[in-house]
């Protein structure tokens, strides 16, 4: 994987610099998450329907859905009585951007 500099962007072998590749996964892990989330509230409201683990809901936000987790928990009010959820979403948000700008900053 080769980086070619233009105008100061790095751009990979396939044609995008880090920070839209960036952009597209987090995107695409929040939407992940959010659809996770609608899948447990879904299950919530079914007596005896398979539940996703909070573990699962955790590990979801902490590798990069963040994003679809706030949003699951404020659009569908789900998750907001655990105070858990919300620390672990907003750490995961933390930990990510601080770990993107240590890298933009080294």
């Amino acid at each position: 994987m080769r980086a070619a500099r233009q105008s100061g962007v790095a751009r990979y072998d396939w044609g995008m610099s880090l920070l839209e590749g960036a952009a597209i996964f987090y995107a695409g892990m929040s939407l992940v998450t959010l659809m996770v989330y609608v899948w447990d509230k879904r299950a919530s409201k079914r007596p005896g329907a398979q539940r996703v683990r909070e573990r699962t809901l955790h590990l979801w936000a902490l590798a990069g859905g963040f994003g679809g987790a706030l949003l699951g928990q404020i659009w569908l009010r789900h998750k907001t009585r655990h105070a858990s959820f919300i620390v672990v979403t907003v750490l995961a948000l933390a930990a990510h951007a601080g770990a993107w700008a240590w890298w933009l900053t080294k």
